[in-house]
């Protein structure tokens, strides 16, 4: 919402508060300012000119040169390019030295041999946003729409010297969606009184129940409706204060008619609508619900489809307006208009959310509508209208109001005790200033035995329990007055949990090696939610989707993390290293809510090394993943647990692919993205990760144990073994360790040969074997009684013999 400072001095009385410091009070008092804009900042030496003359300039057919009277005796040169500048026009005129936003400064010039001492101004070219100009300058200078004096200064005469307060209004605080309603708030803040506008209406001999009767048929949806009837207007501009205070507002001028309904719609908060009465094809107005397949094109000359869950304006046969959210084409106010009807009602916010929601229009009328307007306003706010119309179109406002009045709804009385109020809020107010506060919000009240029983006016349906109105207290006693203690009670400070701590680890050891971290939508499509995910069941479609790329809770990481690398690679970005730590939902049997599981997914492509003057380039390959994630079990003091086995996953490739395994128990996968997805995908050769970071961080650890210093050396053995190339180099690593007994310290693989002069089907691994006693030194008859067993195992297992 946004308040002009100007116009809320009409209700309250802001002497000695400048608007900046209000915006502080309104903010520490429960509704954020956003900001304060002051319009006209900035801008300097802007004046009212007078053009005296204007033809064509001698030496340029699309300028004009200008005779301009701008209050200084001698009238001034200016060459304008505008279309539609012509002689005798009040215009604003940016003098030599004026200052236009941007720092843009005005100089003299010569156009084309012609002298130039100053700008004519479009209203855009004074900061004002092109959406918000009526169509009639859009296109050129502004022309003042009555009569001004040559010389006076502008920024006052076009509202610039205003400053505007953007409120950041909750749903609940649906009364301060008005100028009134602000003026309450400011008015309870101040302690000062709230002058409201006392509508007038004089009407003609005729009655408006002759001109139109009112049917309701939907008492459930439309309560309320009210309508008047103003005769003989003259559609035309606005006045230009009324035009400057609805762009100041956000709101586009479009005629006198049209400008007082949004008027009063920010005045009041009371949506209102102008029908073209001789457009309307009938005498009646009746309110029901539309037919299913019925059509209406609206006043953006879209034509819409209306469903029986749509509210609709009738002439007792055909829709003239979709209620409470936009009119129809075929009852607009024109030009030519000269009786007008005024429509104002109360309708159900839930209704009118419907049909905003299914037809994509969301207005200012709606926004009110939907978070509930005061109905005790609603036949003033016409009033109002018809008194604006008739003093500013000229129009005769017939007799008489026509409605239909099924409404019940009546203040709401609610009770809280001081004692209750003091409790709550831990302060030891007074009743009288109890008193004091409700009496500046405007609230009828009575005190029996510190029992305050307050009716609440109809303005404020947000206060309906005690709660309410001991917020209400709190707001404006001050919550910066409210005491601040210590908790009582035993406290523990604040740590994080192991899973907590462990997965911070995890991402700082992964950005640490030089992968960045991503955030993918949890939402995917049914063509990739079953792709790479470690546990195939049936996923969680969602009631309502948003698009069916959105429709489905993922059950994988990797289908949207292979989409970040696509995007990056197609942006030029060759090398990619990136992760995401997130969770996968996996349906539960007879359980609404699914269970949601931690993962963990990593993709890497392009150099892994990049290439210096004194270093090497290296790609990233299987090995680089591998390593990533053998780093990470040694963080986390998994590295004896884990192993990795051969494996075939769907879209990985088939020999560059393995099982990753937790005690044996497999947890996820690593390797290359099959060529034929890379493909698909635009990628480069691709290595991934997906496994279940639940089961990793929830692994029981042992404490870490400190060993010593070796104080004896060990003895290391080198081997080469001749085996099948089906089999795997893990699978005799372990058998080694298992044989190798008390003695045998590590084993590492150094080599694998499948060369010219190695016997087909055949393949050599080499491995480092370490021995080592930590109380002795041990002799070369011990070792090679181990290492022994080592070779006998290993031919017995693996029909495994030392490579000659």
């Amino acid at each position: 919402m946004f308040v002009s400072y100007k116009w809320l001095q009409e209700y309250v009385d802001l002497t000695g508060v400048t608007a900046e410091e209000l915006a502080e009070k309104i903010t520490r008092s429960g509704i954020e300012v956003e900001g304060v804009d002051h319009l006209g900042e900035g801008i300097s030496g802007i004046v009212v000119g007078h053009v005296l003359e204007c033809e064509q300039h001698p030496n340029a057919d699309k300028l004009n040169k200008c005779l301009v009277d701008v209050g200084e005796g001698e009238p001034v040169q200016i060459i304008c390019g505008a279309p539609n500048v012509a002689k005798g026009q009040k215009v604003v005129v940016a003098k030599v030295g004026a200052v236009l936003p941007g720092n843009f400064k005005i100089k003299k010039a010569k156009l084309r041999g012609e002298e130039s001492n100053g700008m004519i101004c479009s209203l855009q070219e004074l900061g004002f946003e092109s959406k918000l100009v009526s169509k009639e300058y859009a296109e050129g200078i502004f022309v003042f729409p009555h009569d001004v004096e040559p010389g006076t200064d502008a920024i006052a005469a076009l509202n610039l010297d205003d400053k505007v307060l953007e409120l950041g209004l909750t749903p609940n605080r649906a009364d301060a969606m008005s100028m009134m309603g602000v003026a309450y708030e400011v008015a309870a803040i101040l302690g000062t009184d709230v002058k409201l506008p006392q509508p007038k209406v004089s009407t003609s001999g005729e009655k408006a129940k002759d001109y139109i009767s009112i049917s309701v048929e939907a008492k459930e949806d439309n309560p309320l409706y009210v309508a008047r009837v103003v005769k003989n207007v003259n559609i035309g501009p606005s006045p230009l204060w009324l035009q400057t205070r609805l762009m100041a507002e956000g709101i586009r001028p479009h005629n006198n008619v049209v400008d007082i309904t949004n008027y009063i719609l920010l005045e009041y908060g009371q949506p209102l609508h102008a029908f073209d009465y001789d457009r309307l094809g009938s005498k009646e107005i009746l309110v029901r619900r539309a037919n299913n397949g019925e059509k209406i094109t609206t006043l953006d000359d879209a034509e819409r489809t209306l469903t029986d869950e749509h509210l609709v304006i009738t002439n007792g046969t055909v829709p003239v307006a979709l209620a409470g959210v936009m009119g129809g084409a075929n009852s607009e106010v024109k030009s030519d208009t000269t009786t007008v009807l005024i429509e104002s009602a109360y309708f159900t916010g839930s209704t009118i959310r419907k049909s905003s929601k299914d037809h994509g229009l969301r207005s200012e009328a709606s926004a009110r509508f939907e978070k509930g307007i005061d109905p005790n306003r609603t036949r003033e706010a016409a009033d109002r209208a018809a008194e604006l119309m008739a003093e500013f179109a000229g129009g005769e406002v017939l007799e008489g109001v026509v409605a239909v009045d099924t409404l019940d709804i009546e203040p709401v009385n609610v009770s809280v005790t001081l004692d209750r109020i003091n409790k709550v809020l831990g302060t030891e107010i007074s009743k009288e200033k109890v008193e004091a506060i409700f009496t500046n919000l405007k609230f009828s009240f009575t005190v029996d035995n510190d029992t305050f029983h307050v009716t609440v006016p109809t303005r404020r349906p947000d206060i309906t329990i005690e709660e309410d109105l001991i917020e209400e207290v709190a707001r404006l006693y001050g919550y910066d007055e409210l005491p601040t203690t210590l908790p009582v009670g035993e406290s523990k400070p604040g740590r994080l949990t192991d899973y907590q701590a462990k997965r911070r680890l995890v991402r700082r050891y992964l950005e640490g090696v030089g992968l960045y971290q991503s955030i993918t939508y949890s939402l995917t499509s049914a063509e990739k939610v079953n792709k790479y995910a470690l546990e195939q069941t049936e996923p969680i479609r969602l009631a309502m989707p948003m698009s069916e790329e959105r429709s489905l809770l993922r059950l994988s990481l990797l289908p949207h993390l292979l989409e970040v690398v696509s995007h990056d690679l197609a942006r030029q970005i060759d090398s990619v290293a990136t992760y995401e730590t997130g969770s996968v939902f996996i349906p539960r049997p007879d359980q609404e809510l699914p269970e949601e599981k931690e993962h963990l997914a990593i993709a890497l492509t392009g150099s892994w090394l990049s290439p210096t003057w004194q270093g090497e380039k290296k790609a990233v390959d299987f090995y680089v993943v591998k390593g990533i994630l053998e780093g990470l079990f040694e963080k986390l003091g998994l590295e004896n647990r884990t192993s990795f086995l051969q494996a075939r996953v769907e879209g990985m490739h088939p020999g560059r692919t393995a099982a990753v395994l937790l005690d044996n128990k497999e947890i996820g996968f690593v390797g290359q993205v099959h060529p034929n997805v890379q493909k698909d995908l635009d990628l480069t050769p691709t290595y991934v990760v997906e496994l279940s970071l639940k089961d990793v961080l929830e692994a029981d650890v042992e404490e870490i144990l400190y060993q010593p210093i070796p104080r004896f050396p060990s003895m290391t053995r080198d081997i080469a073994l001749v085996v099948d190339q089906s089999v795997a180099a893990g699978d005799m690593k372990q058998v080694i360790i298992e044989a190798g007994g008390k003695l045998l310290r590590d084993v590492t693989i150094f080599d694998l040969y499948e060369g010219e002069r190695m016997e087909p089907g055949k393949k050599s691994v080499a491995y480092s074997i370490k021995y080592f006693d930590p109380e002795r030194t041990l002799t070369e008859e011990e070792v090679t009684k181990a290492h022994e067993k080592v070779l006998k195992a290993v031919a017995e297992k693996f029909n495994a013999t030392l490579r000659s």
